[in-house]
C-alpha cells in the first residue's frame, strides 16, 4: 500500500468518527438547550428557511422551536448509517428515539414519545466536520400511554393526528406490503461501498416534511 493510500484510509476512519459524533453532539445540545453549542454543529453559511442564512439566524430559530410544544427532551441516537461522496462531503441515515415532556391544555403535561430517523449530508470545511442537512422523517408521536397502533401515528396534544414519513424514502416498505409472499428472481449483488443507501432508495425523492425541532 502506498504512503497516499494509507493516508487516505485513515483520513476515511478519522472522518467517520468525527460524522458519528455529530448526532450524539446535537442531541446534547438540544435537550440541555445549549443553542451556541447546537448551531456550532452546522457551517457558518447554514440555510435557515427560504430567506435566511447563518448561524445566529438558526439560533434564533432553534430558540423559539425548542419553547413549544414541549419543555423538557430526550434525544437517544441509534444505528448510523455513513457514506461518502467524496472526501469533504458524505450522506447518512440516523435513527433517534425521543421523549418529550408536553405542555396541555387544563395546566397537564403529557410524556410524548417518538421514532424518527435523520436523512443528513455532511460537509468537511476547514479541517472540522458539520451538518450540511437534516431531514428527519417520522414514524410515530404519542403519548407514552397511548401506543400509537393504526394509522397516522402523528399524535401530539391539542393537535389532529397525521400520518407519518419514516418510511417514505425507501420503496421497499411499500412494496413489501404489497406483494403477496417473497420476492422473485436472483438476489441482486451487494451494493458497493458508499452506495447502500442510494440502492436502498432507488431514486426516490425526499418527502415534504414540515420541520420540528427533534
Amino acid at each position: 500500500m502506498t504512503d497516499a493510500a494509507l493516508l487516505a484510509r485513515i483520513d476515511r476512519l478519522e472522518s467517520l468518527d468525527a460524522i458519528r459524533q455529530l448526532p450524539a453532539k446535537y442531541a446534547l445540545a438540544l435537550d440541555m438547550r445549549d443553542m451556541d453549542a447546537m448551531v456550532s454543529l452546522f457551517p457558518a453559511d447554514v440555510r435557515v428557511g427560504k430567506d435566511a442564512s447563518g448561524r445566529v439566524a438558526l439560533r434564533a430559530y432553534m430558540d423559539r422551536t425548542l419553547r413549544s410544544p414541549f419543555t423538557g427532551t430526550s434525544h437517544h441516537i441509534g444505528g448510523h448509517v455513513i457514506e461518502f461522496d467524496d472526501p469533504d462531503h458524505a450522506h447518512g441515515v440516523v435513527y433517534s428515539k425521543n421523549e418529550h415532556e408536553t405542555p396541555v391544555p387544563g395546566g397537564r403535561d403529557e410524556w410524548v414519545i417518538m421514532q424518527m430517523m435523520y436523512v443528513d449530508d455532511y460537509v468537511r470545511a476547514d479541517g472540522r466536520w458539520y451538518f450540511a442537512r437534516r431531514l428527519p422523517l417520522y414514524w410515530y408521536a404519542a403519548d407514552l400511554n397511548a401506543p400509537p397502533t393504526g394509522p397516522n401515528k402523528m399524535r401530539w396534544p391539542g393537535t389532529e393526528a397525521a400520518e407519518g414519513n419514516f418510511h417514505k424514502l425507501f420503496p421497499s416498505y411499500a412494496e413489501f406490503w404489497a406483494r403477496d409472499g417473497a420476492q422473485e428472481g436472483p438476489v441482486p449483488e451487494p451494493a458497493p461501498l458508499d452506495g447502500f443507501l442510494n440502492a436502498m432508495r432507488r431514486g426516490a425523492s425526499a418527502p415534504r416534511v414540515k420541520v420540528r425541532a427533534d
